[in-house]
């Protein structure tokens, strides 16, 4: 493993990055000198090791110079997302104590926005050549030293959870001063073993970069001297041509991923060629069995799943192999140990479904300036949650239920929505489905599903009906959802995720039947 720079001394014209859209091509020599001025340009405005950066960048060219120049001045650099508002925004920079915000044209708006009553004074920068209230970071860049700074070393992303309940939270790094930038972290050399990646690696990456996963797979994949491939948006068929035309080897995707290019008409799969492909990853939410079982029967045994946080408490994984032999299991823990735990926090036998915790003395994350927080993320053995719900079975592999926020109690009974949603999604005329609770007088709480239909309607008592069946056909009453809505399009977060709080809070409030 060596730092881009190296790569740039010997293949300086091996493109580390090709913007899929664009076609614009950045090389190792390119993203080398980049990352060299913008070093540069963090030290004249005072900002040293260990001091804190905001990128707040769709999928944009600039977004990996900017992001090398901080990782070999020592910055701890967060990357925002870029569907926020501004009041997010400014909550998560002015909480990150981040003391320069870099932006682009495309989302200055937003920061201008956010920023507009910060309490406290940040560089703003904008690439592209700035804009009103923001210095142009192409010109900054142009007028400091070529030469490295002195005293290179290693910085490291802090990340946000997602804030789908509640305030997101910045996961600290184990950042220390002085660690040559050469230096990976232990759970991102790990990750780079699992998968293979090197200077041959070819990847796909058809999520947004500011979340954890696509953040760290780009980087091992320029770690090691390979080529990304960045989606600025995704799209089904646009997926699987940059795999043929550029003879993809490795990529990363989420399970709604594979739902859309599983159900792209067959005449347009085959026009493309995906057998280059030797290990395609995917991780961030739970994949219904019968649609992994098909991304297997098409693809081949090169589907790899793991699972992890933010947070990196603890992480587990299993070959395409491993899950034909336990269907639905997100797999194996990875250098931890995994326990199933109820509400008292007592272990349970294998079968029985509680919140999963880790056993990782490794990891030693906390919640930045949220001391409490961190605190209730561990028992008193240490073990740490993420409030996600799950079993194990016999031989050690774990399968997840849900979160622990979304289980639906109705009559004193538990019911996780995952397994309703896994279900409806492979019925042909359902796009995207999100399951939650409501308020039921006699029950607590009754199952309540909001489909997103392939046809776009936005109220059919037929297909209500269809999809009732469905599930009553497949699985016991008392999870069959008592009454089903429809909206042409449910808000996911790009990392996959059901925006389920949101979706949720339109049907609960005020309902009681």
């Amino acid at each position: 493993m060596q730092h881009p720079i190296r790569h740039a001394e010997e293949a300086p014209d091996k493109p580390a990055y090709i913007m899929a859209e664009s076609r614009e091509v950045v090389t190792y020599s390119e993203l080398a000198d980049a990352s060299k001025q913008g070093a540069n340009v963090f030290r004249r405005l005072g900002i040293d090791a260990g001091d804190h950066i905001a990128i707040f960048m769709e999928n944009h060219p600039s977004f990996f110079k900017v992001l090398w120049a901080a990782q070999r001045a020592g910055i701890i650099f967060t990357a925002v997302s870029s569907h926020l508002k501004p009041a997010e925004v400014c909550y998560i920079v002015e909480n990150c104590d981040a003391k320069a915000l870099i932006t682009s044209p495309k989302l200055v708006d937003t920061a201008r926005s956010a920023l507009a009553d910060i309490s406290k004074s940040i560089d703003l920068f904008c690439v592209d050549g700035g804009a009103p209230g923001f210095q142009s970071w192409e010109l900054a860049l142009a007028n400091v030293p070529e030469e490295s700074i002195p005293e290179e070393c290693a910085g490291v992303h802090m990340l946000y959870s997602s804030g789908t309940t509640g305030l997101p939270k910045g996961v600290y790094p184990t950042w220390q001063p002085s660690r040559p930038i050469d230096h990976i972290e232990p759970g991102m050399a790990a990750l780079r073993d699992a998968f293979q990646i090197d200077s041959d690696t070819i990847y796909l990456s058809p999520a947004p970069l500011y979340h954890a996963a696509p953040l760290i797979f780009n980087q091992l994949a320029q770690f090691q001297g390979g080529t990304s491939i960045i989606m600025e948006n995704f799209d089904a068929e646009e997926a699987l041509s940059l795999i043929d035309e550029f003879k993809v080897t490795t990529a990363q995707f989420v399970p709604i991923m594979f739902v859309r290019m599983l159900k792209l008409d067959g005449a347009v799969v085959e026009k493309y060629d995906v057998t280059s492909i030797r290990i395609a990853i995917h991780a961030a939410a739970p994949c219904p069995v019968k649609v992994k079982q098909q991304m297997i029967d098409w693809w081949g045994p090169v589907i790899f799943e793991y699972y992890s946080s933010t947070e990196n408490a603890g992480a587990t994984m299993l070959s395409s192999q491993q899950w034909l032999e336990h269907p639905g299991s997100v797999g194996l823990p990875l250098g931890c140990v995994v326990h199933i735990l109820d509400d008292e926090g007592n272990e349970l036998p294998f079968g029985e479904i509680g919140e999963v915790y880790f056993e990782n003395p490794a990891n030693k994350f906390e919640y930045f300036k949220e001391p409490e927080k961190t605190e209730a993320t561990r028992n008193d053995h240490g073990w740490i949650t993420v409030g996600d719900i799950g079993y194990l079975d016999e031989t050690g592999f774990l399968y997840l239920s849900d979160r622990k926020n979304f289980t639906i109690i109705s009559g004193g009974v538990n019911i996780y929505p995952q397994e309703i949603e896994n279900m409806l999604i492979n019925h042909p005329e359902v796009d995207d489905v999100a399951v939650f609770g409501i308020p039921c007088d006699e029950f607590g709480q009754q199952v309540k599903a909001v489909v997103q239909p392939r046809n776009g309607v936005d109220s059919d008592d037929q297909l209500e009906a269809e999809l009732i069946d469905w599930c009553r056909n497949r699985m016991s009453n008392i999870k069959v959802p008592k009454s089903i809505s429809f909206d042409p399009a449910l808000p996911r977060l790009d990392n996959g995720k059901l925006y389920k709080q949101e979706i949720a809070a339109v049907y609960q409030q005020g309902v009681s039947v």
